[in-house]
């Protein structure tokens, strides 16, 4: 596989995945339904591929992994419902850049959970991450407490997709990207049914076209979007997937202009910028950092 096709490939990943903001306006059901119905459809699309070629590797799991990966699952779902909760407060243009600070959530937990060291230019980007999500919060509290709780559910996606990633890092040294996405989204679908049972949110009732955008959802957004990055992981660095899935703003941003008329304002344009400007700077380093360290142990 030549290396310019797989980051063709991946681009248009991106592309996918940045659709995910656009369905999820467009829908009409509580953002835990939709994440609830959107794990369990990917699961199910998922499930014939795991029983045919999968099912050794699924029957011998050991038990530690498997809790990891159901505790993965809760938390992904905790994520999807923050994100799809975010798209119906805030403008796309806030609600996707906020979410992408998930780097350097990974980046700070790295740095005081696990004592990994940062170099200046990295912590750099972080501050300048920092304060271009600042901006965009401050800009938005002038449209209402609303507008600042989809800024803050973004936020909170961003934090639970670090936590996913952090477990996830780990637990791909044991178990493939079938099983091991198998098994989380099933967490995630089940974690989100107990969560709208005991909200009393309804299953259904919902109008059909609903269920017509959650498939969607499920083969591009998770399906081509996600599921990408990992097949990705095998041809090319970690960093140039990190620093692709910038384009998830710009890609969300341009749509919501054509199919909702949503013109980002100043502040959301120059804090976005910043936001992307910072992560840049910091996966820039860490790329650096992670060469001469490996460089060096050769």
């Amino acid at each position: 596989m030549k290396t310019t096709t797989v980051k063709f490939i991946t681009i248009l990943g991106v592309v996918s995945m940045s659709t995910s903001a656009i369905f999820g306006r467009m829908m009409t059901t509580p953002a835990i339904i939709t994440a609830m119905y959107r794990m369990l459809v990917t699961a199910l699309l998922l499930l014939p591929v795991v029983l045919l070629r999968h099912r050794q590797e699924l029957l011998h799991i050991r038990k530690k992994n498997l809790l990891l990966c159901l505790l993965c699952g809760v938390i992904l779902g905790t994520h999807f419902t923050a994100y799809m909760e975010s798209v119906q407060y805030t403008r796309i243009a806030s609600s996707t850049v906020l979410v992408d600070t998930e780097v350097l959530f990974v980046a700070l937990a790295l740095l005081f959970l696990f004592h990994e060291k940062i170099p200046k230019t990295g912590l750099i980007g972080i501050a300048v991450t920092l304060a271009g999500s600042i901006i965009i919060a401050l800009g938005d509290t002038s449209g209402g407490s609303n507008i600042l709780y989809g800024d803050l559910m973004a936020l909170l996606g961003a934090v639970c997709s670090a936590a996913y990633t952090l477990i996830g890092r780990n637990q791909r040294q044991y178990l493939s990207t079938t099983v091991y996405t198998f098994l989380v989204y099933s967490s995630a679908a089940v974690t989100l049914f107990l969560g709208a049972c005991f909200s009393g949110q309804p299953m259904t009732g919902y109008e059909p076209i609903n269920f017509v955008y959650i498939l969607a959802m499920a083969v591009f957004c998770t399906l081509l979007g996600h599921s990408i990055f990992s097949w990705g992981l095998k041809y090319i660095s970690a960093a140039f997937i990190s620093m692709s899935k910038l384009g998830e703003p710009v890609f969300a941003t341009i749509m919501a202009i054509f199919l909702f008329s949503e013109i980002p304002q100043v502040n959301q344009v120059v804090g976005g910028l910043i936001v992307i400007a910072g992560i840049a700077m910091y996966l820039f380093t860490k790329e650096s950092a992670d060469s001469i360290k490996q460089e060096t142990s050769n």
